[in-house]
Formats: structure tokens, C-alpha cells, sequence
């Protein structure tokens, strides 16, 4: 019950495994708005 165990949080995070006990964390998915075009600035000096 400790690093080599599949099973256990400790064990999936050491092997960089996900699972029941070591679940991926959830995207919360954003609308994705366009940016507003920006007028060209002016040529240099």
C-alpha cells in the first residue's frame, strides 16, 4: 500500500497513471469569442 501499489492514489501518481482513485481533472469548457480586429497602426517616423 504505499508507491508500487496500481490501486492507490500515492501509487498512480508515482507511475504518472490516472484511474478511479486518481481521476483527470475536469475542463470546464469556455466559448471561445473571436477577438475584435484591431485597426493597423500607423507607419513608423
Amino acid at each position: 500500500m504505499g508507491k508500487g501499489d496500481k490501486g492507490t492514489r500515492r501509487g498512480k501518481i508515482w507511475r504518472g497513471s490516472y484511474g478511479k482513485t486518481r481521476r483527470r481533472k475536469e475542463r470546464k469548457e469556455q466559448p471561445v469569442a473571436p477577438t475584435p480586429a484591431r485597426p493597423p497602426r500607423p507607419a513608423g517616423r
